[in-house]
């Protein structure tokens, strides 16, 4: 419904229709026409000056706007955090991880992590959880079909596709159909109002955290560029973005808790980790720290590594 004009205005109070005042001042600040976004937004933030709209509906607002011009690669759950089962994992394991989780819904997997067989609602399999059929339960037969939908894709057209389609979830794939990640209406609602936690949302754990001298704690999913910053290093980032991606590619597998490495300068031990992917590694940085062997490499040679 478009903003009442003057003459509607007069119209609708002689039908006796009511108009909220709060919406006859936003229509009068709004005459001004504004030419562009970056105008309206600044229109928008001087009615809240004035005291037409409050902070939170400017919050909104501006959530709002700033969602056209995003895409879901902006906001997904990357590749690497996904929490997902397999199709062939016993039902009792899959209520595990969807209580370790914490999350309702949990992607399917067949034999790689690009075949996806759907989205499983985990209250689906709840409802067997007393049952003799539990142990007989396939997980193929609880599946139900996912959403997918490209990492270029806008969030606002997502949003719609969500309600029309009543999903709460979407698998994103790359432009070679690979999987990258996932998103859900939770995280696009969560570009317009704020964050929202519940009490499943973990605690969050500092990226790096000092455990003595030369001696941190690294969660897997810290930046390269955040540990460059901090360590004043200079590793590569072009080939992998995160700590868990450089050990992975050190170790050429998936490395289990306790292993060690060596990398340019430091001591790396493998502190949490499951069959699927790293969580957190120990640094230590011995005597030749951050000297010249960390300079930057289009393609860091296979000796740079030494696993034990």
């Amino acid at each position: 419904m478009s903003p009442p004009h003057t003459a509607d205005k007069e119209r609708l109070h002689k039908e006796g229709v009511a108009i909220p005042a709060w919406l006859e001042r936003l229509v009068d600040l709004l005459r001004g026409a504004p030419r562009d976004r970056k105008s309206l937004l600044k229109l928008l933030q001087s009615a809240e000056v004035r005291e037409l709209l409050d902070r939170d509906a400017l919050d909104m607002i501006e959530g709002i706007l700033k969602l056209a011009g995003k895409q879901v690669r902006d906001i997904m759950v990357p590749r690497i955090r996904m929490v997902t089962v397999r199709a062939d994992d016993a039902p009792e394991e899959v209520l595990m991880a969807a209580a370790a989780s914490g999350h309702s819904r949990l992607p399917v997997l067949r034999e790689s992590p690009d075949s996806v067989l759907g989205i499983l609602i985990c209250k689906d399999l709840l409802d067997y959880r007393s049952t003799p059929e539990l142990k007989k339960l396939k997980l193929a037969d609880l599946v139900r079909p996912a959403l997918f939908v490209p990492e270029s894709k806008r969030l606002g057209i997502l949003l719609r596709e969500f309600r029309s389609t009543r999903s709460h979830m979407a698998i994103v794939v790359d432009e070679y159909g690979g999987v990258a990640g996932l998103v859900t209406i939770e995280d696009i609602i969560e570009e317009i109002v704020g964050e929202i936690e519940d009490e499943h949302d973990p605690e969050r754990e500092e990226a790096i955290r000092a455990l003595g001298d030369d001696h941190f704690e690294v969660q897997a999913l810290t930046s390269i560029e955040r540990l460059n910053d901090f360590f004043d290093s200079e590793l590569d980032n072009e080939e992998y973005d995160t700590v868990g991606g450089l050990v992975l590619k050190g170790f050429g597998r998936m490395p289990k808790v306790g292993e060690t490495c060596d990398y340019r300068g430091m001591h790396i031990v493998v502190k949490k980790a499951d069959k699927r992917r790293i969580h957190a590694v120990e640094i230590r940085w011995l005597d030749n720290k951050r000297e010249n062997d960390n300079e930057v490499r289009e393609d860091p040679p296979a000796d740079d590594w030494a696993a034990d």
